[in-house]
């Protein structure tokens, strides 16, 4: 049984469940709550996964009536299919429910993608502790940190983004391709993969764009997208939008790459244009509310991924209030400077580095079937 919510998390799963499919052969099936990648890997969805990314508390109350029906299909898909073992990606709202459940009927717990409670909600280690029978981390620092809270049933695979993000166009390339002058500037705008973070960000990176332009009209834009669903949303904001524009889908790191600098949404695309090598300010902007609600709860010095991998604020981050098209404007100014941009590129190549050679995906399948085994030998 495998289950994932997130965009993310059904990309990491889908290699997840081609490494154990390599090392197990035929002899091996797979369901749960599966996204598109997981689908075309193979896996039976109990639960398809598109709609289950929802952020921010008055979204997911809205959608408990959803997520308790989510939850019937799995624990009764559970008690019928009785698998082997159960690994639970990511999504901490909701697979530590569900662990407490498959525990409780001593179907061994696989946490894949710890959650981070390093940087939130810290009292979430206890669940962890009686409920997952082995926790799989892929931050370098994770290990030590749960280690130090008594957990004992701990393994640092290392990110399965790790020498798996490359652009598969150069930026001459992809500029030609899509109508950019690779010899002008080229500005990436991430706006994020959820429906709310594109609905709040986006309007903010347009504004930004329009500054930048009227400060050098030979700057371009490119917004890349996640899905022909994101693309939707991003039309919608762009229609009568002056400033020309380059919407991809499905390119983002090819755009990341051609890219002289970027702003990009905090989350998982953070760290892929550390690994790109993409100077970068790092965003985010949600309801007034949440962020009021949450930020009490998060304990950590930095927001953005790549900088808590770096250990230090090597790229500037903008968030909420501050989230202004004057203040990004004027951070991707200064990444423009030639120095500027040579000495980042520098720290995001030292940063990356921590993350290892890469192979995750086929070490978690391994510590996986460690699982298996021990309980089949009992």
């Amino acid at each position: 049984m495998i289950v994932a919510g997130e965009a993310s998390g059904d990309a990491h799963s889908a290699k997840l469940v081609d490494a154990l499919k390599e090392a197990l052969g035929a002899d091996v099936s797979f369901f749960g709550s599966a996204g598109p990648k997981m689908r075309a890997a193979g896996v039976r969805p109990v639960i398809e996964a598109d709609s289950l990314s929802i952020m921010g508390l008055l979204e997911v109350a809205r959608a408990l009536p959803m997520f308790w029906s989510v939850m019937r299909k799995l624990k009764k898909a559970a008690i019928v299919e009785r698998p082997d073992v159960a690994v639970l990606v990511d999504f901490p709202e909701f697979n530590l429910k569900l662990a407490r459940f498959l525990k409780k009927r001593r179907i061994p717990v696989v946490y894949y993608i710890a959650p981070q409670v390093w940087a939130w909600r810290e009292y979430r280690v206890n669940a962890l502790k009686r409920f997952a029978d082995l926790l799989l981390t892929i931050l370098p620092f994770e290990k030590t940190w749960f280690e130090e809270r008594g957990l004992t049933h701990v393994e640092y695979v290392g990110s399965p983004l790790a020498r798996e993000v490359a652009a598969t166009k150069d930026r001459v390339h992809f500029a030609v391709e899509h109508g950019l002058d690779p010899e002008k500037s080229i500005i990436a705008l991430l706006p994020g993969s959820r429906h709310k973070e594109i609905v709040r960000i986006l309007p903010v990176l347009l504004e930004t764009a329009e500054l930048l332009a009227s400060r050098d009209t030979s700057m371009q834009f490119v917004i890349p997208l996640a899905s022909e669903k994101n693309l939707h949303d991003a039309e919608r904001f762009l229609s009568g939008f002056g400033l020309p524009i380059t919407l991809v889908v499905g390119e983002t790191y090819n755009a990341l790459n051609a890219a002289d600098a970027a702003a990009v949404t905090s989350g998982t695309a953070t760290l892929e244009a550390g690994m790109i090598g993409t100077p970068m300010a790092v965003v985010y902007k949600t309801s007034s509310l949440n962020y009021k609600l949450f930020v009490p709860m998060i304990s950590v010095e930095h927001y953005g991924l790549i900088n808590l991998i770096a250990g230090d604020r090597i790229v500037k981050e903008i968030m909420q209030d501050e989230l202004l098209p004057e203040t990004l404007a004027d951070e991707i100014e200064r990444l423009l400077d030639p120095d500027v941009n040579r000495e980042v590129r520098a720290k995001l190549e030292e940063a990356t580095e921590k993350l290892g050679n890469g192979g995750a995906s086929k070490r978690a399948a391994e510590a996986i079937l460690g699982v298996i085994r021990r309980q089949t030998s009992r």
